[in-house]
């Protein structure tokens, strides 16, 4: 093992220093030919499809007090005693997330209700910007997630959705696609293996 002295860590020291310096110019990004990348006849059935094939189920509403009516048919949901909800406006939860601090304290939480802000039809994919998460464990530590999110806020691919996203308002946002899951293990399916185990997605006008 090279023992570090005075000289290797001067030396290391200005190895980095002249790359810290060294200004590359890297190539640009290619260009989109937006006319030929995948479009749909109707972006949100497509949608509430690719949702069913990766685990996730999908509601049309007309209002967002039905969410609570579905939600409360759902046993889990019915039975559920911590409930965080980032959408007051459509159902209320049972947990203050403002007035916590350590995420720690989010381990036991059954439900995290979210607003999505748009959704991509060609994945079944829906962007959460992170400005409006207090924490954001709260969408991977659940035991359940349900996201709101307006059908007219829908895009037919990934090229559109980076488009629409441009420069993230936040240092983190993430695109949510069914429930976690993991075939890792003989090939075996398994839903909820680092994340929630189910996933509701509720539209809105």
């Amino acid at each position: 093992m090279l023992k570090k002295t005075k000289a290797t860590t001067t030396s290391r020291q200005a190895v980095l220093d002249r790359l810290t310096g060294k200004q590359v110019t890297g190539p640009g990004l290619p260009t989109v030919a937006m006319d030929q990348t995948v479009h749909f006849e109707d972006p949100v059935a497509k949608f509430i499809e690719v949702l069913s094939t990766v685990g996730g189920q999908a509601h049309m509403i007309d209002d967002t007090q039905q969410i609570g009516e579905i939600l409360s048919e759902i046993p889990v949901y019915a039975n559920a005693k911590r409930v965080v909800s980032l959408v007051p406006e459509a159902i209320s939860g049972s947990m203050d997330v403002a007035s916590i601090d350590d995420p720690h304290a989010l381990a036991s939480v059954d439900w995290t209700i979210a607003k999505g802000e748009f959704a991509v039809a060609e994945n079944g994919a829906i962007w959460v910007e992170g400005a409006t998460m207090p924490h954001r464990v709260l969408l991977f530590i659940a035991q359940y997630l349900a996201i709101v999110v307006s059908r007219s806020d829908m895009v037919h691919n990934l090229h559109e959705g980076y488009a629409r996203i441009g420069t993230p308002k936040s240092p983190f946002g993430v695109f949510v696609s069914g429930p976690s899951k993991t075939a890792d293990i003989e090939q075996s399916l398994v839903l909820g293996a680092h994340g929630c185990r189910a996933l509701q997605v509720f539209l809105t006008p």
